[in-house]
C-alpha cells in the first residue's frame, strides 16, 4: 500500500486484470481487442487511427466507487503514437449511474465524454499521439462536464523505446484534493474548491482510455477507500 494513500483507507477491491475471466463484467466503448499475451490486460483498437476519434476507446469496470477513492495499477506502454487516460468518479448527469439504459450510447469519441451526458475526472498520463506532446511530456487533470484543464506535472515515464514497466499509477481523491502520482512520486496535487470547475464530484466508475494506435497493458488494478462497517466489498 503506498504512503500516499490515507491509513486509515482499506482495499476495497483488486483485480489482477489476468485473464478474461477477471474482466467479464467490464464493459467497452468503441471498438478494441482486450488480450492477455502476457497474463496482464492489452488494450488496443481495432480501428484505423486514420479514423480518428471513431477508433478510440474507453474500458470500464463495472464496479461503483465511493468519492474517496484511491485507485492504483500497473502500466506498460507497448506501441506509440497514443495517448492513456484514468476516468474516475464518472457518473450519469443528474446523478444517473453511468450505465443508465436512458443516456445516450458512447463511442469512444472524446467529445462523449467531456461534453456528453456524464461526469468525471480524468488524468491523461502518457501522452504520446501528437508532436507537441511527444516534445514535452506532461500529465493532464481534466474535470468534466466540460474540458477544464486543472492540475498539470511533469510526466516521468520515458517513451516506449526506453520504458521498463511496469509503472505503478495511482490517484488519490479525498475530499476536495485530488493527488496523481507514478511510482510514489508525486506529479500534481490539486484543491477544488467546488465552484469554479462546478460541484465536487461523488463516487463513480473508473474506466481505461487510448487514443490509437495506442497498445498498453495493465495489470494488479486496487481501489482503496473507508471500508464502511459490515461490508464485503473485496
Amino acid at each position: 500500500m503506498s504512503v500516499l494513500i490515507p491509513k486509515e483507507w482499506s482495499l476495497i477491491y483488486e483485480n489482477r486484470l489476468a485473464s478474461p475471466e477477471e474482466v467479464k463484467s467490464f464493459r467497452m466503448e468503441g471498438e478494441g481487442a482486450v488480450t492477455f499475451p502476457m497474463k496482464r490486460m492489452r488494450l488496443e483498437s481495432v480501428r484505423d487511427h486514420k479514423e480518428g476519434q471513431k477508433a478510440n476507446l474507453v474500458f470500464w469496470c463495472e464496479k461503483e466507487f465511493p468519492a474517496d477513492v484511491a485507485v492504483a495499477w500497473d502500466f506498460w506502454p507497448i506501441r506509440e503514437p497514443g495517448l492513456a487516460i484514468l476516468f474516475f468518479s464518472a457518473s450519469g448527469e443528474g446523478d444517473k449511474d453511468l450505465f443508465d439504459p436512458s443516456l445516450p450510447v458512447r463511442t469512444g469519441e472524446y467529445d462523449q465524454y467531456h461534453h456528453g451526458a456524464m461526469n468525471a475526472l480524468h488524468v491523461s498520463y502518457f501522452r504520446r499521439m501528437w508532436q507537441e506532446e511527444r516534445r514535452f511530456h506532461t500529465c493532464n487533470l481534466r474535470k468534466s462536464y466540460g474540458f477544464h484543464l486543472v492540475a498539470q506535472g511533469a510526466d516521468p515515464i520515458p517513451s516506449v523505446l526506453d520504458s521498463d514497466g511496469p509503472y505503478r499509477m495511482l490517484v488519490v481523491k479525498q475530499g476536495s484534493k485530488i493527488t496523481f502520482a507514478v511510482n510514489d512520486l508525486p506529479i500534481f496535487t490539486w484543491e477544488d474548491d467546488g465552484v469554479t470547475y462546478g460541484p465536487l464530484l461523488g463516487g463513480g466508475k473508473i474506466g481505461f482510455r487510448q487514443m490509437a494506435p495506442f497498445i498498453a497493458e495493465y495489470s494488479n488494478l486496487e481501489v482503496y477507500g473507508l471500508l464502511r462497517e459490515g461490508s464485503n466489498e473485496h
